[in-house]
């Protein structure tokens, strides 16, 4: 019998089986599926939270941890709780080496305050200065480019990221008035109707948490919380009657920041300089500041989930078992139908070896195809996930797929699946010829 022959012998015997055949391709498929997209969602993931902090080096503010801080400040979890005075900003500002003396060789890097408190229809409203546009690049490779617009230039100004423009229909012209905070659903919302800003920009996609951002500058954020504060803690009857507040009216306790984005000025080409730990150390003391390395930060968010990741990696691995163990008993409940036509083969020629081989083929091909399946499907799977967290949080992720993951698991599942056929392989090689040859009846 030539290799094709033994090959369509396979072929034929898997299809005359083939509901039992589905299942066990099906089940060797979400197998590799689940531990593939598993696989690559935690490395796009990670790669993702890297491109949300970008090329900053510090991000400080007065928040309960460094973990919360850079959630809140960064990826926008949460209006942080706290805030810092912007007197105390500046007095910062003055001492950190973020400006780069002329003949140093080093490029500037940046001290951009922001405030996050605001929202509209549940997005966080971000108010910074112009320098977030022109020097933060939250992807280290690229800065914040204009879709259309430009930077707010005065107060009441609006710049709207990309999903964010998407999401809500926002368009150049448009004026809206923002809501105080970010209330929770079924919470009446408090909005500043008294204040409209106009929309005068929309950047260009990011693919990190600030597309679903909307920015503005401080002195408007502060004028609107502090006719708040004012009309609130005013005695006449008709409060919301009193006139419209300006930068003049504010007073050092209005001006308040909640974090500060920080770069030190760098050697071209460096990822950081020499006096990031100084800087980092000297911040610390102030226990007023709570002070995080974005990076650090993403990297323990992640070994905090990375148990959940392993655990999850089990099942798939237990899954992967599961389906090891349905070929061997799909291929040994079919030797008990089977001997006969082994038994046949024998008598044509057909060596003990030969049926043992066929039988792990038989095995092996149920991996083969599983394998492909699962990466079929994971390739999909992972596609979709992506979409979701675009949609859901902003959140861009790459998910390709990495070539040698995709071997290696797919490796395994054929390696498992013909381990799995030598009980049935070994019943099929002591198969007794005139046993099963015996006329029926």
């Amino acid at each position: 019998m030539t290799h094709l022959t033994d090959l369509s012998i396979v072929l034929r015997s898997l299809t005359s089986r083939l509901f039992s055949t589905t299942i066990t391709v099906a089940t060797v498929a979400v197998a590799v599926a689940l531990m593939l997209v598993l696989l690559t969602m935690r490395e796009a993931g990670r790669r993702a939270f890297d491109r949300g902090s970008g090329d900053m080096h510090l991000y400080v503010s007065a928040d309960s941890s460094p973990l919360v801080s850079v959630l809140n400040g960064i990826f926008y979890a949460n209006p942080p709780a706290r805030a810092i005075p912007y007197a105390r900003y500046q007095s910062l500002r003055a001492t950190l080496p973020v400006d780069a003396p002329e003949g140093s060789g080093l490029e500037p890097g940046y001290a951009i305050p922001t405030q996050i408190g605001d929202s509209y229809r549940g997005l966080p409203v971000v108010a910074t200065k112009p320098e977030f546009f022109a020097r933060f690049k939250p992807d280290e490779r690229a800065g914040l480019t204009f879709a259309q617009g430009r930077a707010f230039a005065k107060e009441f100004e609006l710049v709207v990221g990309a999903r964010a423009a998407r999401l809500t229909g926002l368009k150049l012209g448009d004026k809206i008035a923002l809501t105080h905070g970010a209330p929770k659903p079924g919470e009446q919302a408090h909005v500043h109707e008294q204040y409209l800003y106009e929309v005068v920009g929309i950047l260009a996609p990011t693919g990190t948490p600030h597309d679903r951002a909307l920015f503005s500058d401080l002195n408007s954020t502060w004028i609107i919380h502090a006719h708040d504060r004012r009309e609130r803690s005013a005695s006449h009857e008709h409060a919301g009657d009193e006139a419209a507040l300006t930068v003049a009216d504010l007073t050092d306790a209005d001006r308040l920041i909640t974090g500060i984005m920080l770069r030190l000025a760098t050697r071209p080409g460096a990822a950081a300089p020499s006096s990031l730990p100084q800087v980092f150390s000297r911040l610390r003391t102030d226990a007023t500041l709570t002070v995080a390395s974005p990076s650090d930060q993403i990297r323990r968010l992640f070994e905090i989930v990375g148990a959940i990741d392993q655990l999850f990696i089990a099942m798939a691995a237990v899954v992967m078992l599961s389906s090891g163990i349905a070929i061997m008993l799909a291929l040994y409940n079919s030797m008990e139908l089977r001997r006969r036509q082994v038994a046949v083969l024998r008598v044509l020629g057909a060596s003990r070896g030969r049926i043992f081989g066929l039988v792990l083929t038989e095995s092996a091909l149920l991996g083969l195809m599983g394998a492909a399946a699962g990466i079929a499907i994971a390739f999909l799977g992972a596609r979709v996930a992506a979409d979701v967290l675009r949609r859901s949080v902003g959140l861009v992720i790459d998910p390709t797929l990495d070539p040698r993951a995709s071997v290696v698991i797919a490796a395994a599942a054929v390696l498992l699946a013909a381990l799995a056929g030598i009980v049935p392989a070994v019943m099929a090689y002591r198969t007794s010829v005139a046993k099963n040859l015996r006329p029926i009846g």
